[in-house]
């Protein structure tokens, strides 16, 4: 991996130019394909096989009309008087929504019935000329536009429904530029002059663009998730600077070691940009795990994350080589201070002397830092998922104030309408002349408001009817309504809707989650055992990496279930933690804690074979890439965190979870843990049956051309102990700390 990625780089920054323009061409080839091939954002719950799925699929080949995307504009009368009383005001309104683009009919309140009692609340359902996954986003924002400003002084008019409320959109680019502010400051910090500071952000901002136009190319093929961009996005603007940082960070201590530029870039490339090349190729692959769900929400988001951060190890290894060779010394343009500190002897440093005390006492640091993991992640244990609903998004959105309208109206269950179809062209159920007493039926089942008129489609052979339940789409009672309504169906009939289809989504989950965890640690296990040759060193990391998202899903439990706090995020009360959000995070971290166990534990093990002392070789691999890790750590929380602002909450819940988990991971794990735990263990760290290293293949990480910094250290010093440096152990080596000469005194 260390020779493919040097001679990329080298073959990049032979010639500069050509690369800059090749990025150029490419990203304006996918743009302009993607503008005109590009498909539209749209979210498949679907779970195969199960009832929902069937139902949809029976509805799209029978009843194209009944599939066709629903949105319910919602009436308030104003002034205490009545909708009867308004009844010109109503036509009028819904005249002018009928006349609106993508709507194909609009039906009269006053004849369906669906006025309240007091006579104050109604809604007329609004059926859209396309299936709603068409129309996407844009579209669905004009209609949501144009129908809630249609207000007159007597009527409150506001949009609302399942689809709506999917298809919303939410401007987060605020969010993330105050993400990226806070990134650059780190930066400045880290490296002490503007123009390396700036390289970092503007390359992941380059690798972010190209990979949204690839991401918009992708949905031309598949199903791809409305939440795709902005879950891939977080995650792509966090990776691709924090990559640039890392060999950005090596090449200027090897420049700094008096290479000239081009052997510090090799050098660079060869450690660090091999092991760029190794942690976004875990993080890929454990995303793209989440094809093993079966879910086709979950395959997109996990395919589109894949592709962005594809897209920033691409960038690091090409792209940002051909700058630096343009740059050359101009990279240390900008200096922030004048002065310069001398660089402190290893032995000086904070991390070397925290690595010594760790070492001093494992025991209690070990028990402290698995006590504090275990406290965070114990409200985990009391978790209850939920599907976003209408009701928690805010309070201004006019599907919101729509949900809260229907409630008031007619209770909080008409939210969550389930849909029933009945398959006529089977024998073996109910037929058409038995479809009054099965709605009769279902109307009885405990949990069940009302049932609406039945709807046949033209061939008559497919029926289909709504139900109202008497609790919230986000009620767990609603799911056992679910459960005892298809108790009393026959083998035709079927119920769907967003909520049965969530409730189906999340049977599936359950199913299928096992396989998918287990797949994404074995993975894991496996590189890290080529990379480090060692039993302990990727269970301690599976260990670790689950205390540290245990943390995180404890703490959204915590904030957000339980409402610890949650008015300091912008919501009104406690929501449950989202079920999809809760599986997307796991392969994301799991993927980004791979990320510094790789360049820690890279270090430490170059350390130890030098030395074979264990504890010095802690000690200094901590030294090594303290600050670097910890900038990259600073970096990523920063950009996660801007995503709290988010309106959404579920977007709120994503950020928050992760910043958690790279806060713990970049503290307690790196910096207690990790020291504690190897210590204890000894040689047993790097411990491996001799037939498993035969048979494993040997994946290096480390400087081929031997021209690093440290390069050549290979046999130990005399008179010191431990095992020499034999042919066949792994050479690794890992992005080392920049001890930048001025700025923070370690």
């Amino acid at each position: 991996m260390n020779r493919f990625t040097r001679a990329v780089a080298l073959a990049a920054a032979r010639h500069p130019w050509r690369t800059v323009a090749s990025w150029i061409f490419a990203i304006a080839a996918v743009f302009a394909i993607a503008a005109s091939a590009g498909g539209t954002f749209a979210d498949d719950f679907a779970a195969p096989g199960s009832q929902s799925s069937r139902a949809t699929h029976l509805l799209s080949a029978n009843f194209p009309q009944a599939a066709k995307g629903t949105a319910l504009v919602v009436f308030q009368a104003q002034d205490g008087t009545t909708l009867v009383q308004n009844r010109a005001s109503v036509a009028s309104v819904l005249s002018d929504v009928a006349g609106l683009e993508h709507v194909a009919s609009v039906t009269d309140p006053y004849q369906a019935g669906t006025i309240s009692k007091d006579g104050r609340i109604g809604y007329a359902q609004l059926t859209l000329d396309v299936p709603e996954r068409q129309m996407g986003k844009p579209a669905f924002s004009v209609l949501s536009n144009a129908v809630s400003s249609m207000e007159d002084e007597h009527l409150r008019v506001e949009l609302g429904g399942d689809a709506v409320f999917l298809n919303s959109e939410d401007d987060s680019s605020g969010h993330v530029g105050v993400g990226l502010l806070v990134a650059l400051l780190v930066l400045l910090v880290v490296f002490g002059t503007l123009v390396s500071a700036i390289l970092p952000i503007g390359l992941s901002l380059v690798s972010v663009g190209g990979a949204i136009g690839a991401i918009t190319l992708l949905a031309a093929s598949m199903t791809v998730s409305v939440s795709a961009i902005p879950v891939a996005g977080l995650v792509g603007l966090g990776v691709g600077v924090d990559y640039a940082l890392f060999v950005v960070a090596r090449y200027r201590e090897n420049r700094r070691a008096s290479q000239n530029n081009r052997t510090a870039l090799a050098a660079a490339m060869s450690s660090s940009g091999a092991a760029v090349v190794f942690a976004g190729g875990t993080v890929v692959i454990a995303t793209t795990a989440l094809a093993i769900t079966g879910v086709g929400v979950l395959t997109s988001i996990g395919l589109a994350t894949a592709i962005m951060v594809t897209f920033a190890v691409a960038a690091a290894v090409t792209l940002l080589p051909a700058l630096l060779s343009l740059l050359g010394d101009r990279i240390d343009k900008g200096r922030m201070v004048r002065r310069r500190r001398p660089v402190k002897p290893v032995e000086q440093t904070v991390w070397w002397r925290f690595g010594h005390r760790v070492a001093a006492r494992p025991w209690p640091y070990l028990a402290g830092a698995v006590i504090a993991l275990v406290t965070l992640a114990a409200p985990s244990i009391a978790m209850q998922t939920a599907f976003p609903a209408a009701g928690d998004a805010p309070k201004e959105t006019t599907h919101r104030q729509a949900y809260d309208l229907l409630t008031e109206g007619f209770g909080v269950g008409v939210n969550a309408p389930l849909t029933v179809v009945a398959d006529l062209g089977r024998t073996d159920g109910v037929d058409q002349a038995g479809i009054p007493a099965l709605a009769d039926q279902i109307a009885a089942v405990p949990g069940i408001a009302s049932v609406g008129p039945a709807q046949v489609s033209a061939e008559q052979d497919t029926v289909v009817f709504t139900a109202d339940p008497t609790t919230g789409p986000a009620d767990p009672a609603t799911s056992r309504t679910i459960e005892k309504v298809r108790d009393v169906i026959p083998a035709n009939v079927y119920v769907t809707g967003i909520t049965a289809t969530t409730d189906d989504l999340n049977a599936q989950l359950a199913r299928t989650l096992p396989l998918f965890i287990g797949a994404v640690i074995a993975v894991s296990f496996l590189l890290l055992m080529m990379v480090f040759r060692s039993i302990a060193v990727p269970v301690k990391a599976a260990v670790m990496n689950l205390l540290s998202i245990g943390a995180a899903y404890g703490v959204l439990v915590a904030v957000f279930q339980w409402g610890w706090g949650v008015t300091l995020l912008g919501l009104q009360g406690a929501t449950p933690p989202t079920s999809l959000i809760i599986v997307i995070m796991f392969p994301i971290l799991f993927g980004l804690s791979m990320d510094y166990e790789v360049f820690l534990l890279s270090r430490v093990r170059e350390e130890y074979l030098r030395t074979g002392d264990n504890t010095e070789s802690v000690a200094r691999g901590l030294a090594g890439t303290g600050r670097v890790v910890t900038s990259a750590a600073l970096i990523m929380i920063a950009v996660f965190l801007s995503f709290v602002s988010s309106p959404v909450p579920s977007l709120k819940m994503l950020g928050l979870g992760l910043a958690t988990a790279i806060l713990v991971d970049a503290t307690l794990v790196r910096m207690v843990l990790v020291p504690a735990t190897m210590t204890l263990l000894g040689k047993a760290n790097w411990w491996l049956p001799t037939w498993l290293d035969r048979a494993l293949p040997h994946l290096d990480v480390e400087d081929a051309a031997g021209e690093g910094p440290t390069a050549g250290a290979t046999a130990n010093p005399a008179g010191t102990p431990g095992p020499p440096a034999y042919a066949s152990a792994p050479r690794v080596m890992a992005a080392t700390a920049p001890e930048p000469e001025e700025l923070i005194d370690r």
